[in-house]
Parts: C-alpha cells; structure tokens; sequence
C-alpha cells in the first residue's frame, strides 16, 4: 500500500497537470477555422485523453479527480476580468460550450465505473480444492 506522502504528492502533481492542460485549451478554445471551432475540439480531446490516461495507469480515479480539479479551477480563474480589463473566455456561446464540455469530460473520466472490478464481480465463483487431493480428471478412457 502506498503511503499517504505519496499518494499526495501524486494527487498534487496530477492537479498541476491538469492545470496546464486546462490553461492551453481554454486559450486554444476559441480557435475557428471557418465554421469549425477547432480549438475547443482539440482542447477537449485533449483534456479527456489526459483524463483517461491518468485514470487508467493509475487505477485511480482520485489523481483523475485531482487534474479534473486542477484544470476547472484554472478555467475558473483565466475566465474572471483580469486587471488590464482582459478576459480569455467570453461571456460567448463558445465560451459557454467550452466551460460545460470540460467539465463533463471532468464528470464522465470520474464517474465511470471501474471495468475491471465489474469484471471480478461478475465471474462465478470458484470452489476452492481441498489440500492434498488432486485435481479430477475427466473424460479419461483409463479404467474403463
């Protein structure tokens, strides 16, 4: 088992990367070529991929909760005014797509459920073989 330190520091790491994630594609965002919003295409799949990934090699879904947060809370921040006045996110419908895609990405990588633990659940039980004995065989054409 890993200590709390560990797990911690994973958890933080995790949230800083999601951040980074979080703040290129909210930048990226509102990149369109032609009718085509390419930035927040691009800015999904890459925040979802970051997710998932972190999901599946960690078999954590708290260090994918960590980045989820780590990449909503810098999205929050950059979409405030800042002190020159400027805003990354307009009050747009693609500033508002772009805050409700990533945070059901965020959503949907926590809350799915675990494959392989549906996986064990599911399997018929296995009687256990009493010690000592071997295994029966059968379907043999001894003794017969």
């Amino acid at each position: 088992m890993r200590s709390i330190l560990t797990r911690g520091l994973s958890w933080l790491a995790a949230a800083l990367v999601g951040a980074v994630y979080g703040i290129a594609a909210t930048i990226a965002h509102s990149f369109m070529l032609g009718p085509v919003p390419v930035g927040l295409i691009v800015g999904a799949i890459g925040c979802a991929a970051l997710l998932i990934a972190l999901r599946a090699l960690t078999g954590d879904r708290w260090a994918a909760l960590a980045a989820g947060l780590g990449m909503m809370v810098l999205i929050l921040v950059i979409s405030q005014r800042g002190p020159g006045g400027s805003i990354v996110v307009p009050d747009t419908p693609l500033g508002n797509i772009w805050m409700y895609v990533a945070s059901g990405i965020v959503l949907l990588v926590v809350a799915w459920p675990d494959m392989a633990r549906l996986r064990a659940l599911s399997q018929p039980p296995v009687p256990p073989q009493a010690s000592g004995t071997p295994p029966r065989e059968t379907g043999t054409a001894e003794g017969s």
